[in-house]
């Protein structure tokens, strides 16, 4: 029986987190447990077709980039995705997963990237278990978008507790596209003295904010 539900495999260069503008194999996964007001990829709520994890790995295989990104949707519904994830590697890909960290990631490989998207009240679908946080290693990846000053300051309080920027993690606040102003942003970050960096969602400034497969 196929283990994974795609919506969609392309490459392009990686919009967001620390790696914006790299080169990427996009692996998105159809199905997430979440509904983010911002989401701008509805469009994966549902549908895609199933595949056998050979099927993704063959696929990947026939393109130049070695960087994978597993995105959704949500990929952790995906049940075999540790599994998909330890094969990529055997294989030579570098591996990085874009998730909302709100189910257990603990069963992934350790040479996984984690990149957790923190929901802050502004999203609507609040974080309010902060699952993983405790958890997180320097190899991982915080993201954090912002809808409003709120937010900044609930989330600034999150890293805070947890000590986030003291342990070497990268943590890349980003404006909410189209609603909050990057210098304003900008201004918070300088404010709150935290060890932390802007990330501007790199895809929509070269392509239309809509387009699909970019």
């Amino acid at each position: 029986m196929p283990d994974f539900r795609v919506n969609e495999i392309f490459e392009s260069i990686q919009g967001e987190t620390t790696h914006a503008g790299r080169p990427c194999l996009f692996v998105r996964f159809t199905g997430c447990d979440l509904r983010c007001r911002y989401c701008d990829t509805r469009y994966a709520y549902e549908g895609g077709e199933l595949w056998e994890a050979e099927a993704v790995l063959d696929r990947l295989r026939h393109f130049r980039s070695r960087f994978v990104t597993l995105t959704g949707g949500e990929p952790m519904l995906q049940p075999a995705l540790p599994e998909l994830c330890q094969m990529l590697i055997a294989d030579g890909f570098e591996v990085a997963i874009e998730t909302h960290g709100q189910r257990p990631l603990g069963a992934l490989p350790i040479e996984v990237r984690r990149i957790v998207d923190l929901k802050t009240p502004g999203s609507g679908s609040e974080d309010t278990r902060l699952l993983n946080l405790a958890d997180l290693r320097a190899t991982d990846e915080l993201k954090i978008v912002v809808t409003s000053r709120a937010d900044f300051d609930w989330a600034r309080q999150i890293v805070e507790r947890f000590e986030l920027d003291r342990r070497g993690l990268p943590i890349v606040f980003s404006p909410c596209f189209g609603e909050v102003a990057p210098r304003d942003l900008v201004a918070w970050l300088l404010d709150s003295g935290l060890d932390a960096r802007i990330g501007l969602q790199l895809h929509k400034v070269i392509w239309d904010p809509g387009a699909r497969g970019v």
